[in-house]
């Protein structure tokens, strides 16, 4: 019981040989394309069933199918499946094309990737999912890549930026709850913390974008006629996402409608239709899988003890009030790290970050606001996060690729570290009881 409770550091070993084959192949090949991502997940899945020779094989391989098949872990999945869907038939409808061509008609060429921000920071506060954002709003967001000189990578990790933005704040998002019902506080009350910590960082975020884009030229020569019927698909999707509709109903809908659309002004016939949403699930079919041998992997880790030793290793090291907020931090990074899932790095280290705060008198909406952040900052920074393969897939580039222009992601961080050193927000300590 004392090894399992000091976990394994060796359990590690699968995910190092994973991030290490992308920075390895990409550094000596000068290209992080080279290495596919399902390649090095399978050779690290495969290295994690050779470790832990007390148990058999058979037995490693149920624990590998059943993370596989974390209720999580599919329903990104299908979220993935039915995004295919909807942006295929959006697109071969005329969607897409119109879209941008309204954002570029009514935007000024100076805020077309600051308006893309925002957009999606709406959007994911309303839906609550951050994976739903980037598959819904991904398309536009390289549709205005194509329309002006700002680079793609620029534009899709924008909308990874805003799509995380909502992942940490929004009422109904999965990270949200899991770090709130963790710390035993109210939803309300994390939220009016969370944002007086995050909001200068969108602010920042926004003016960054402003000094990277706004010399943004749009191509004079291509036409920018648009069917305002044609981006109904996409404003079913906004006021689904902001009423807070499921986000399962809110891709359905959208895929409807659009198919709609497409058949009434013969964009395609019935045959073209059931090719498009074909052509779309498949086209999300490598990132889903991708999506699955994580979700087996993490478990593997997870079981042989390394996230166990990860947690240990944080707080063993927690000394004091703002170490205690630090190891809260470095905890859940440490968890999203391994594990490339906030929701289930929140929930691997709400308790002890609970066990913590209580410790060190580290008020619970504090605690739980940082869990949220920190898991949030780096799901948005990691490349082999779901949020960032699925934007990098949309735009056929590497992963890699989106990291530099993580702006959102990064400031979460900072903004963050400056509330556990400054300790801010001051608060109230009768509040504090939920």
């Amino acid at each position: 019981m004392k090894e399992q409770y000091k976990g394994n550091a060796w359990a590690l070993i699968p995910l190092i040989v994973f991030v290490a084959m992308f920075l390895g192949v990409g550094i000596a090949t000068g290209d992080f394309t080279t290495m596919p991502l399902n390649v090095a997940i399978i050779v690290a899945s495969i290295i994690g069933l050779l470790l832990n020779r007390k148990e058999s094989f058979q037995q490693k391989v149920e624990i590998f199918t059943k993370g596989a098949g974390h209720s999580n872990i599919v329903l990104m999945m299908l979220i993935f499946l039915l995004a295919g869907a909807f942006s295929q038939t959006t697109e071969d409808m005329g969607g897409v094309k119109s879209t941008v061509n309204l954002g570029l008609s009514i935007i000024p060429e100076n805020l077309i990737i600051v308006g893309l921000f925002i957009i999606c920071m709406f959007v994911s506060v309303s839906m609550g999912t951050s994976v739903g954002t980037v598959a819904a709003i991904a398309p536009v967001g390289f549709g205005l890549s194509q329309a002006t000189d700002v680079s793609a990578a620029i534009t899709m990790a924008t909308v990874v930026g805003g799509a995380m933005f909502g992942d940490n704040l929004s009422m109904i998002s999965d990270t949200t709850i899991a770090a709130v019902r963790t710390q035993k506080t109210k939803m309300s009350d994390k939220f009016k913390v969370n944002i007086k910590i995050v909001l200068p960082g969108a602010i920042l975020t926004i003016i960054a974008l402003w000094f990277l884009t706004n010399g943004a030229h749009i191509d004079a020569t291509k036409n920018y006629d648009y069917n305002i019927i044609k981006v109904i698909p996409y404003l079913l999707v906004l006021i689904l996402a902001l009423v807070g509709i499921n986000v399962i109903i809110v891709l359905i809908g959208g895929t409807l409608l659009s198919a709609i659309i497409g058949l009434v002004d013969h964009s395609f016939g019935w045959k073209g239709l059931l090719s498009s949403i074909s052509k779309g699930i498949v086209g999300m079919e490598d990132i889903a899988i991708i999506a699955l041998l994580i979700g087996g992997l993490v478990a593997l880790i997870q079981h042989n003890g390394g996230i166990t030793w990860l947690l240990n290793f944080v707080r063993n090291r927690v000394k004091s009030k703002r170490g205690a907020e630090l190891g809260i931090a470095g905890l859940v990074s440490a968890a999203d790290i391994a594990t490339a899932n906030n929701t289930i790095s929140i929930l691997m280290a709400g308790p002890l970050a609970k066990d913590i705060a209580d410790e060190y008198d580290v008020d619970p909406r504090k605690s739980a606001s940082i869990l949220d952040m920190f898991a949030s900052c780096f799901q948005g920074l990691l490349p082999y996060s779901p949020q960032v393969i699925a934007a990098a897939g949309v735009a056929s580039i590497s992963p890699f690729d989106l990291v530099p222009y993580a702006i959102y992601p990064a400031l979460l961080g900072v903004c963050g570290l400056v509330a556990i050193f400054f300790r801010l927000p001051r608060l109230d300590k009768k509040k504090r009881k939920a």
